[in-house]
């Protein structure tokens, strides 16, 4: 619900959060509150939260005109730096000679209950009654700017999604050299950073450090979200537990250069912004044109790490992926990379997807290879042409082979890249990503297309879908495995456009693609992946309803990718192969069944060579594959809860439930000597007034809820014939059941 109460405050709310703002004494917005629901608000608590002290008669004035004021101590819903508050602000424009100082003035107001999904770029959408979005009009006369401010709430949902747009007014050009998405700000700093980061097999890992006077960032200059660093970061209260604590979180739907950073003043105040990476832009503003800001989005949580869970992981399914696919079921697929790599010809591929249709996988995805003369990965990206000498009679022949089997088929793209070989990159060099001068890096022997030009865009998906609608493919894996290096677009020079324009052209370049894609073929299945888990973001997401989380397919690794990824993202995203033993990317041993048991929560695939295992390990994919189907709405679309601290990097246990089932993964790195026999951990989501069968038990809802469940028995040198588990790398499922 938003309300605009006394001519003068904004109230956005719901029975999850408040957001409060109103407009201060100099004609710009300035922030209130934003934290639990805080009800009807009379006058007088308005009054008492805006507290009229001021520190402004010992810092620098705003206006003579406004006697002690100043925006030092003033928290505006969006900064200019300079004006009285030297913080970073949330927009920087220069007219070409000059910085301006803008002073955005209050003007009017509108509120919207419609919020519709198109493809031309990621956004939140919502029905009609399931979100109101209030648009704030504010001008700057002086130099002729206008701003307009987004918020968006939604029903059910912590979430407070905001943007910015700004218009020239004026006669005369202005450069945008930076606007941020979203904002707020806490009054106090005893608060730790969260982040997501790591690097190529090792992404999206759990990192935490206190908030300090100071800022304190995350961001990429890569050209993508990155490996490296995600735009997901968080605040958690010092003591914050899986299911008590608050937590502020702030993301990005946005798949390029971003920062997301949080910054405390002198007075201990914290202000956290999200929005594209200013280093670098520059964004042309000629006479009546407009930029508007990818959505930046909020969310906020007494409950802890499982109470955040709840709340990004409704959202980004209800409110940023295709609602279409919490209903399609996610084939099971066998990919063809860490089976053959790229020594394979048609027969061997059919061979293996028997192998795979006969276990129960039902989407054959072929991977790197199957065009041009791709016998490594230094050649023919660009030129999308069946590989004659691999697939004689034709790639949609192999496609016929694997409808006709009862399999889908999934195809492997790297859209984005060129290699230097090929007829596109000798016919178009002016189409390439590389500055002018003579060197220029190249990254695993190709280069990068210039998708700031639409010309480029159209050719490669004129290509796509000449394979698509010949080869009736069902599903694709976009790949995307190198960074963006001396950014320069020879498109941009013709255009006498700013280079620095360039990097979030590109994205749109991508975003456009994977509209035309899904507006011709409505139905594909697009799986994101960026050498793995490199763009993993709400903007991919848009379009990619699951994405490849990491190149590490080691489910030990996997654990910690997981546990990091899951705090942002739901796990209908998590993408999970069953690879080779031992690990093609990290030599470890582990077994099949903690593969299995893993890879099942999510999305579920396999990526090796079937034919290579035993009848015993045939026979244990079967039955684990037949499981799997039995439970995959609950096993993709579930509601998840991680059940053991976060801070243990050995031992895990994963929830995921409705409202009668619920099934927990239970996982130990490493075995532990003589450790106790009758260790418990509590679950969520019981009734305690039901009662449950576990696995084969029957268990009242109430021991349940007060006891918990019992850790499977440990090998412990002297209950072999007892134990549960043995060795290193133990799983263990529990299948709980309300009982009718």
């Amino acid at each position: 619900m938003i309300e605009y109460l006394f001519n003068k405050y904004f109230h956005l709310h719901n029975d999850k959060t408040s957001y409060l703002f109103y407009i201060m004494e100099n004609g710009e917005l300035g922030h209130l509150y934003y934290g639990r629901e805080l009800g009807e608000l009379t006058r007088e608590d308005l009054e008492y939260l805006k507290c009229d002290k001021s520190k402004s008669a010992g810092t620098v004035k705003y206006s003579p005109d406004i006697p002690n004021f100043s925006l030092a101590d003033h928290e505006s819903e969006f900064p200019v730096n300079g004006t009285s508050d030297f913080r970073e602000g949330a927009i920087n424009l220069d007219n070409g000679n000059e910085y301006l100082y803008p002073s955005f003035e209050f003007e009017d107001y509108k509120i919207n209950n419609i919020k519709k999904r198109t493809l031309d770029f990621p956004k939140s959408y919502a029905e009609v009654g399931e979100s109101e979005t209030l648009s704030i009009r504010l001008v700057d006369k002086e130099h002729q700017l206008e701003l307009i401010l987004n918020y968006t709430i939604f029903k059910n949902s912590s979430a407070i999604v905001r943007s910015a747009q700004i218009k020239n007014l004026g006669e005369n050009i202005v450069y945008l050299t930076n606007m941020q998405s979203s904002l707020f700000t806490l009054d106090n700093n005893n608060w730790d950073f969260l982040q997501l980061s790591g690097a190529w097999l090792k992404e999206r890992h759990i990192k935490k450090r206190p908030l300090i006077q100071g800022i304190t960032k995350v961001e990429s200059l890569r050209g993508a979200s990155s490996h490296h660093q995600n735009p997901f970061i968080a605040l958690t209260e010092k003591k914050v537990g899986l299911n008590q604590g608050k937590i502020y979180a702030s993301n990005l739907i946005y798949s390029g250069n971003f920062i997301s950073q949080a910054e405390v003043n002198e007075w201990g105040v914290t202000r956290v912004m999200t929005g594209i990476n200013p280093s670098g832009f520059r964004w042309l503003l000629k006479p009546g044109q407009s930029f508007k800001t990818p959505e930046g989005v909020m969310f906020f949580t007494e409950n802890g790490y499982n109470g955040l869970m709840n709340e990004t992981h409704y959202f980004t399914q209800k409110y940023v992926i295709d609602r279409k696919w919490q209903y399609e079921k996610r084939p099971i697929v066998i990919n063809s990379w860490e089976a053959y790599v790229f020594n394979f010809n048609e027969e061997k591929l059919l061979q293996l997807a028997k192998e795979g249709k006969a276990l129960g996988m039902e989407c054959f995805v072929l991977d790197d290879g199957w065009f041009g003369h791709r016998d490594t990965d230094n050649t023919s990206l660009g030129d999308w042409t069946v590989n004659r000498k691999k697939f004689p009679r034709g790639l949609n022949h192999f496609s016929q082979k694997l409808h006709q089997m009862g399999m889908q088929f999934g195809l492997w793209f790297e859209p984005e890249m060129i290699s230097p070989d090929t007829s596109l990159y000798k016919s178009h060099p002016d189409w390439i990503v590389r500055h002018p001068y003579s060197r220029a890096a190249i990254g695993r022997g190709q280069y990068v297309l210039d998708f700031s030009n639409p010309q480029v865009v159209d050719n490669i998906y004129q290509q796509m879908a000449k394979i698509i609608e010949d080869c009736k493919v069902d599903y694709i894996k976009w790949d995307m495995n190198r960074y963006i290096t001396e950014a320069y677009s020879p498109y941009l020079k013709k255009q006498n456009l700013p280079q620095g324009e360039f990097f979030h052209r590109y994205i749109k370049g991508v975003y456009e693609l994977y509209s035309k894609l899904l507006t011709n073929f409505p139905n594909l299945l697009i799986e994101g992946c960026a050498s793995g888990g490199g763009r993993y973001d709400l903007g991919i997401m848009y379009y990619s309803p699951q994405i490849w989380p990491s190149d590490d397919s080691d489910a030990v690794e996997r654990l910690d990718i997981m546990q990091g990824t899951l705090l942002a993202y739901p796990l209908s995203t998590f993408s999970n192969h069953v690879s080779d033993i031992p690990n093609g990317q990290v030599g470890r041993n582990t077994n099949l069944k903690f593969s299995q048991d893993f890879a099942s929560f999510g999305p579920l695939g396999y990526e090796l060579d079937l034919n290579k295992l035993s009848p015993s390990d045939k026979q244990k994919i079967r039955n684990q594959i037949n499981w799997y189907k039995q439970k995959r709405d609950l096993l993709v679309n579930g509601k998840f809860s991680n059940l053991l601290p976060i801070e243990d990097k050995n031992t895990y246990a994963f929830e995921v439930s409705n409202e009668e089932n619920m099934i927990i993964g239970f996982y130990r790195k490493l075995a532990r000597a003589n450790d106790a026999l009758n260790r418990y951990f509590s679950i969520l989501n019981v009734n305690q007034d039901r009662e449950y069968q576990v696995n084969k038990v029957k268990l009242s809802g109430s021991i349940l809820k007060r006891r918990g469940l019992r850790e499977p028995y440990q090998f412990n040198g002297a209950n072999k014939n007892t134990a549960e588990l043995i060795g290193d790398f133990q799983s263990y499922i529990y299948q709980i059941k309300m009982e009718k």
